[in-house]
């Protein structure tokens, strides 16, 4: 397989790959700290704070490595836009859905899931700065130069 024209492409493998790594170390946290807080609820509660946090965060970042496959068709835009509006709509249908699961389950910690929540968005937000921060990516990206047709018939002089 040839590597992605899009500049987009290896930003993003690099950030969905340092987020699953901080999303495993914050659901030991998090499962951990909530345990000594209030017992296995606590636990539970932090680990589903990751995890739905983990889930959001991650559909953004798919959606566009999905819809960059079309890169180069003549339907690309179009394209690109459906798959990232369907992921975005995929969100908000998950959200509703998980929020009328969760809603007064016994199991479920409030103050543990919305700390271990906003500590998995906090911490995705700051591998997203440090990963552009760090990737070296043009200025200009994404673009073909026209090539010169009479290039080959020129010669080396200059006018004068």
């Amino acid at each position: 397989m040839s590597p992605s024209p899009v500049s987009s492409t290896p930003i993003l493998r690099t950030t969905l790959l340092w987020a699953g790594v901080v999303t495993g170390v914050l659901a030991v946290a998090a499962a951990v700290i909530g345990y000594l807080v209030a017992g296995q609820t606590g636990l539970w509660s932090g680990l589903a704070g990751v995890l739905v946090a983990a889930v959001f965060l991650a559909i953004t970042g798919l959606s566009i490595l999905i819809a960059n496959r079309w890169y180069g068709d003549d339907l690309y835009v179009p394209i690109f836009f459906g798959v990232v509006l369907g992921g975005w709509i995929l969100k908000f249908v998950v959200f509703i859905v998980a929020l009328v699961v969760l809603r007064g389950q016994p199991w479920i910690e409030p103050t543990v899931f919305f700390l271990s929540l906003v500590a998995s968005v906090i911490a995705s937000l700051v591998v997203d700065v440090v990963v552009l921060l760090r990737m070296r990516v043009p200025h200009v990206s994404d673009v073909e130069l026209p090539t010169d047709p009479e290039e080959g018939e020129r010669s080396d002089h200059t006018l004068s």
